[in-house]
């Protein structure tokens, strides 16, 4: 059964970010145990500081007691399955329909934590979420990038390839992750354009999809080729004080010079949502660069 899991990021509840989601058992655990095999959507509420709305998409893939609380359990989620909607959707459609049809406009079950999502709600979602925005390029007509959210033409894609398709995946992380931090390198500091204009900036996962890192935007920096190709083998890191970590046993000083920005430390998007998650930079720090 598909679902809606809302999600805040101040909450009483201790969920660990894209691994695990807390819940009270009392009334959610047998929605929640409906869940499992399934692919569920994040929403966020009032208190998010960001907006109301859907923001990603994730599977759950077991249900496990909290063993510190007999009276709250958590949805455990594939880490690896997590993928950011490139576009944040709201909870109404242009038309003023919710997407949620089994809500009531006010009141009802609107602030239940764990809603049951029809096949049907879930695609309209899902769609929304995903529908590609255009990558940065040089020279808009209308502004960094050509938003579509406007155009009222029929659109429609299959859900199943962009949900699991590796190739899908990475094209929407990489074009969520440019736009994040506007087609700079988060590292040397340069906005290279190729012939037609596009950011030739590559986006870089923190903690590698082979290690379950999820395509989110706070698991991704903005990298030139050379700084990805460093970052992935370990070379260079973040500290936690997003200053910039060099291996210098591998890594000389006229190549640091060259490739880092003087002031040594991580350029961050301008969004503080889209900024680094710090446990994704402490994976890579610790699994990473710490072992290469």
């Amino acid at each position: 059964m598909h679902a809606v899991f809302i999600q805040n990021p101040k909450s009483i509840y201790r969920d660990t970010r894209g691994e695990r989601y807390h819940f009270p058992n009392r009334k959610l655990l047998p929605r929640v145990l409906e869940t499992v095999g399934d692919w569920v959507v994040f929403y966020q509420g009032r208190r998010s500081g960001g907006g109301m709305g859907y923001s990603c998409v994730r599977k759950v893939i077991a249900v496990r007691p909290d063993p510190n609380d007999p009276t709250h359990s958590f949805a455990e989620l594939d880490p690896g399955s997590a993928l950011d909607f490139e576009r944040f959707v709201s909870r109404a459609k242009h038309s003023g329909q919710l997407y949620e049809s089994t809500l009531a406009p006010m009141g009802g079950n609107n602030q239940d934590s764990v809603r049951p999502l029809s096949q049907a709600d879930f695609a309209a979602i899902v769609n929304e979420g995903l529908r590609e925005v255009p990558d940065i390029e040089a020279h808009p007509r209308t502004g960094p990038l050509h938003d579509l959210a406007e155009d009222q033409a029929a659109f429609t894609i299959d859900r199943r390839v962009v949900l699991t398709s590796r190739a899908a995946r990475d094209a929407a992380f990489g074009r969520m992750v440019r736009r994040a931090y506007g087609g700079r390198c988060a590292i040397s500091g340069l906005r290279l354009r190729n012939g037609g204009g596009r950011a030739e900036v590559q986006a870089a996962h923190i903690r590698p999809v082979a290690h379950g890192g999820p395509d989110a935007v706070r698991n991704g920096l903005a990298l030139s080729g050379t700084l990805h190709w460093m970052f992935d083998r370990g070379l260079i890191a973040v500290a936690e004080d997003h200053s910039i970590m060099v291996s210098h046993n591998k890594v000389d000083l006229e190549t640091v010079a060259r490739l880092i920005h003087p002031d040594r430390r991580l350029m961050l998007p301008a969004d503080p949502r889209h900024h680094p998650h710090p446990d994704y930079l402490r994976y890579h720090r610790e699994e990473i660069y710490g072992r290469a």
